[in-house]
């Protein structure tokens, strides 16, 4: 009984293992098609992998920090929340082309925060896409160890026929 029980849960990692595998698989090949269709190249000035097409998880990554280095000194360092203050700050002290220049300056660093946003969904997917193939390959060798550990059935042997039954030999009297 032991030994059907670990054959099925064999069979069943190893077909679990290939489909993860493949869903894993199809994934990645899905996040990298959709963003090399965006035709991003890696901006010239980045410390890592600079004019690479962003097509894979380290290319968005290095585009996506980047853009936040750009954004960052479009901004003299200042974030999104910190140019809102100075936009309103400036607002109230009736300097309407000062709050335009301030309110440009977020719109840029929101711009650069979605892209961004999209950009590291793009790294997070390419993990989780890695992470199901790695299963499905711990997955398929369980069940290949399950397989293995699982004595291979042989036919019962049946009992050997007994002999024939012989009267005793008894001797002869005369």
């Amino acid at each position: 009984m032991n030994s059907s029980i670990a054959k099925i849960a064999g069979i069943v990692s190893i077909v679990a293992g290939v489909l993860f595998v493949l869903a894993g698989g199809v994934t990645w090949g899905l996040i990298t098609t959709n963003l090399a269709e965006q035709n991003i190249t890696v901006a010239e000035d980045s410390t890592f992998l600079p004019g690479n097409d962003v097509n894979g998880p380290f290319s968005a990554f290095a585009e996506a920090q980047i853009i936040n280095t750009h954004a960052m000194a479009a901004t003299e360092g200042r974030t999104y929340a910190e140019l809102g203050a100075e936009v309103r700050a400036a607002e109230e002290a009736g300097d309407t082309a000062l709050a335009e220049e301030l309110q440009g300056q977020r719109t840029t660093v929101m711009n650069a925060s979605f892209l961004r946003a999209s950009l590291f969904t793009s790294v997070v997917s390419y993990g989780v896409a890695a992470l199901v193939m790695g299963l499905g390959v711990l997955l398929a060798v369980s069940g290949l160890a399950f397989r293995s550990l699982a004595p291979a059935t042989a036919p019962r042997a049946t009992a050997p026929a007994a002999a024939p039954a012989t009267e005793p030999l008894v001797p002869a009297t005369a």
